[in-house]
């Protein structure tokens, strides 16, 4: 069984007079390999104190041509 690929990230947290954020990064080789594109909506969900979920709110089509049998 492989191990899941991972990719470590620190939380920033950014404090600004008229509002507070936290930011994740999401490395280069993560958003291609999953072929996100700039503007597209993901949502996070909470599993538990310990687990984030992002999805993708529409799910990407894949634009390589079916294979044939």
């Amino acid at each position: 069984m492989r191990p899941a690929m991972g990719y470590l990230v620190k939380i920033q947290k950014v404090q600004r007079p008229t509002n507070r954020s936290y930011y994740v990064n999401l490395p280069v080789v993560v958003a291609e390999a999953l072929s996100i594109e700039k503007g597209e909506e993901f949502q996070w969900s909470i599993e538990d104190k310990n687990t984030l979920v992002l999805a993708r709110l529409k799910p990407h089509r894949s634009r390589k041509s079916p294979i044939k049998p």
